[in-house]
């Protein structure tokens, strides 16, 4: 039937004349329309979405008060879940106990709240999807950071109205001295509308905000980028945003990628291990687990052979144990792919604006707004200050007309029939008001001492400069910021604490990633064990020829360092592996690490191969014209030269750099201008000379050709570009070490077995290697197997012959021998991190 004929049979004229004026005809469609809009409204305003003041929706909002009001306060006694979701849904909320159950849950769990708002005792669940005890099980009262939000709400600080049958007040918005909104963030679904606001570092969002009061005309997003580096999500975890972070907090909508924090580990067998420390927000650690599980089932990834979930007393650790033959940074790879470790957190950050309006907000728009509300809540309150000092210091004003006057208010007062007579009586004779003279009535007999009257006049005089202090705050917007500042600054000083997400910015601003990285002299060290990190130069001390040196690396057992390279933190370090190939970083990508730390393990950075490690690390400076070649030796004496340009492109799966005979190994490598002299050292005290124009360019794959003809039982310990003008350090393992004359050592076509370089003895014991002095270098940094470090000035060593076996360097324990060297510049000039200086290798 449509809705004309409707209209027709149900009209006016054809109903009883009593019902004629009540009624109201309107069709499905608006009566639809209009009630799924009250509906939408209802939700959006008070159910799903946070205020922008305060930071909370109504649930968290009236558990807070209920908690309040029933003096539920910190530093109260525990009291059951159960009492307290009763009293907000009888009082407050007028929904499922279940609903208010679940949100009390949430405030008080440390893996979803930065900053908790509720302390619960008993079972509130845990990472792992686990559900909490029910509410007749469980405890719980307000938190410090709750109790905050709630701060001076006894002072006409906010607007209350009528709950929802009209029996009780309720806040309409709590004061909030905190930024509740990003400090633990919100998340809500709405009708036709969402809100995903991540946490944030409390410390960072006040410095923010205070340097918005200090400078209200310079206020931009990169400013206040300066100070709020991102998202602090209270699980940790590693977040990559670069400039899609910069537009979420612009524009309020964006999206960043966030991983669980996973270190590749080496056991005691020799086999590596990723463990997961921390994960990324909102991820369900069992589920990641199964998911792992299904996965090595599928046989989507193979190179698992365990997996273990060790999380203990709130600390996560996941275990996950790899095949022998497995490639340990590609399986994180292939687990960052395809389970929840990488995750994505879309911003919304929609937010009710005056408590009414729903709009998404950027960074500047919600700091804005939540300044604004302090200024409210700050100036409400001073006036109710003020309001309460006047009233006390007018009443106190009366009594001290009536002790000056004390014999004639005793008079008036005996002298009258009923207290409302001897108030009048009082107003007419000293022209009071009605509140002063029935306080006078009402003075206890003790006021009459001088003491008390001593108190009254203090009370007042104190009064007088509060009455002034507080009228010169209403009368000061700069004033009742300065008021802001203080308590923003005392609340960062009793919660503020250091940011638990790593945030990489990689293009964030102006500014990229490697712009944003220092220009530092340090000193590479890598051991045989391919453990690596990175030091500052200027912490090794230099010391003169025979000392003890201190220690510069703690190892594991039978672990030694093997390769020292200084290098400007913006070069290039390309890494050459005993298989042949080769992988290529920058600097600052190698960990930091104190001078006595141990470092990471090299997989953590490349991607080796099972019994692959690295043998050599080549520096190449960030401006290098790509010029000249590479020039490559290997311990059975084969050498190569390959143009620089093949290695401009390396894939972060390695390049092949030379093709290998079986049992030998890769280890030498130099940059070279393709007509250097070459010099090649073998552990029993030979050397060959010979020109680098005898070895012609190949390709990357290329076997190379023989370089030095070995004795039985030697090797190769040594290669290095010489020139007319350098001298040769010669280095052995017990620490003797020597100067020689490169003239000392004549051109030899490449093939032969070369000269003695120095007499090896059981006292010198076997060459460590013959290295090239640059004609700048005036130090030498050597390191002992045992992590012993050394900083020499090379006037301190002899020159000497080649038929020597040079003079003690380095004093070292009996079991303990030299392992590797690096050559320095200008001591001065590398501690001090002098523009322009070099760092020669």
């Amino acid at each position: 039937m449509s809705s004309q004929s409707v209209e027709k049979e149900i009209s006016p004229d054809n109903l009883p004349h009593q019902h004629s004026r009540s009624l109201e005809l309107r069709t499905v469609e608006d009566v639809m329309e209009d009630s799924f809009l009250r509906y939408s409204m209802s939700v959006i305003i008070e159910r799903a979405l946070p205020d922008v003041r305060d930071g909370l929706k109504p649930v968290h909002r009236r558990i807070l008060y209920s908690m309040d009001k029933n003096n539920w306060r910190p530093g109260t006694r525990f009291v059951k879940s159960a009492r307290i979701t009763g009293d907000v849904m009888g009082k407050y909320h007028p929904h499922g106990d279940a609903a208010i159950y679940d949100s009390m849950v949430r405030m008080a769990q440390n893996w979803s709240m930065r900053y908790l708002l509720v302390d619960g005792q008993g079972n509130f669940g845990s990472m792992d999807g686990d559900p909490p005890a029910a509410q007749r099980y469980t405890e719980a009262r307000m938190a410090r950071a709750g109790a905050e939000l709630l701060a001076d709400l006894d002072k006409n600080t906010v607007d209350f109205r009528d709950n929802y049958d009209g029996s009780e007040q309720e806040p309409t918005v709590l004061p909030a001295k905190l930024p509740n909104l990003l400090l633990n963030g919100q998340m809500g679904i709405a009708v036709g509308m969402a809100t995903n606001i991540p946490p944030h570092n409390l410390s960072e969002l006040i410095d923010a905000i205070v340097w918005m009061i200090d400078n209200p005309d310079k206020i931009t997003l990169d400013s206040l980028l300066h100070h709020i580096k991102g998202p602090d999500f209270p699980t940790g975890g590693i977040v990559y945003g670069g400039e899609s972070l910069r537009q979420a907090y612009a524009t309020g909508r964006g999206s960043i990628t966030v991983r669980a924090v996973a270190n590749i580990e080496e056991t005691k067998k020799g086999r590596f291990q990723i463990v997961v420390t921390e994960m990324p927000f909102a991820v369900n650690k069992a589920s990641v687990v199964e998911r792992i599980a299904d996965l090595y089932k599928e046989k989507k990834i193979t190179g698992i052979s365990d997996l273990r979930d060790e999380s203990a007393r709130e600390k996560t650790r996941l275990v996950i144990e790899l095949r022998k033959d497995a490639y340990p940074k590609k399986v994180l790879n292939q687990l960052y792919k395809l389970t929840s470790l990488q995750t994505s957190f879309h911003y919304n950050m929609l937010a009710l604006v005056d408590g009414l309006q729903p709009r998404v907000l950027g960074l500047e728009d919600i700091l804005s707004e939540y300044l604004k509300h302090r200024q409210t809540v700050v100036r409400r309150r001073t006036e109710f200050e003020l309001v309460k000092a006047r009233d006390r210091a007018h009443i106190l004003e009366g009594w001290q007309i009536a002790l000056d006057n004390i014999d004639a208010v005793i008079r008036i007062i005996r002298s009258s029939q009923t207290v409302d007579e001897a108030a009048a009586n009082l107003i007419k004779a000293f022209k009071l008001t009605d509140i002063q003279a029935r306080s006078i009535l009402a003075l206890p007999l003790r006021t009459l001492t001088g003491l008390e009257r001593q108190k009254i006049d203090e009370e007042l005089a104190s009064l007088n400069k509060l009455i002034a202090e507080l009228e010169s705050i209403l009368a000061s917007e700069e004033k009742i910021l300065g008021v802001i500042r203080q308590e923003l600054i005392s609340m960062k000083e009793k919660y503020g604490d250091e940011r638990r997400t790593q945030i990489i910015a990689q293009d964030l601003g102006k500014f990229s990633d490697e712009e944003l990285i220092p220009d530092e002299y340090v000193a590479v060290v890598l051991t045989t064990e391919n453990y690596i990190k990175r030091t500052l130069v200027s912490e090794y001390r230099r010391q003169h020829r025979g000392g003890k040196g201190k220690k510069g690396i703690v190892t594991k057992e039978d672990d030694i360092i093997d390769q020292l390279v200084t290098a400007n933190t913006h070069d290039w370090l390309l890494f050459f592996t005993n298989k042949g190939r080769v992988f290529r970083l920058k600097v600052y990508e190698v960990p930091a690490a104190g001078l006595s730390a141990r470092g990471i393990a090299v997989v953590n950075l490349l991607q080796l191969q099972p019994e692959e490690h690295v043998t050599s690390i080549v520096r190449v400076e960030k401006n290098h014209d790509q010029s000249g070649y590479l020039l490559m030796a290997t311990t059975h004496g084969v050498v190569k030269k390959t143009h620089i340009t093949n290695y401009q492109n390396i894939r972060t799966t390695g390049l092949i750099a030379i093709k290998l005979d079986d049992g030998d190994e890769l280890k030498w490598i130099k940059m070279s201008s393709g007509d250097d002299e070459v010099v090649i050292s073998t552990a029993y005290g030979q050397a060959i000379r010979f020109k680098e124009g005898d070895t012609r360019s190949m390709g990357r794959a290329a076997r190379g050709v023989r370089g030095i003809r070995l004795r039985k039982g030697d090797m190769v310990v040594g290669m290095d570009l010489v020139h007319q003008d350098k001298q040769l350090l010669v280095l052995s393992e017990k620490g003797y070490g020597k100067l020689t004359k490169l003239s000392n050592f004549p051109t030899h076509k490449r093939g032969g077995f070369g000269i003695r370089a120095a007499v090896v003895n059981g006292k010198t014991g076997n060459l460590v290697t013959v290295r090239a002095l640059d004609p700048e270098a005036t130090e030498v940094l050597i390191i002992s197997h045992q992590g012993q470090a050394i900083r020499i000035a090379l006037d301190d060593i002899p020159v000497l012959g080649r038929n020597t076996q040079g003079v003690r360097v380095m004093r070292l324990a009996p079991t303990d021998s030299v392992a590797s060297l690096g050559l320095l510049l200008e001591a001065t000039a590398a501690e001090e991190l002098a523009a322009g200086e070099e760092v020669v290798i």
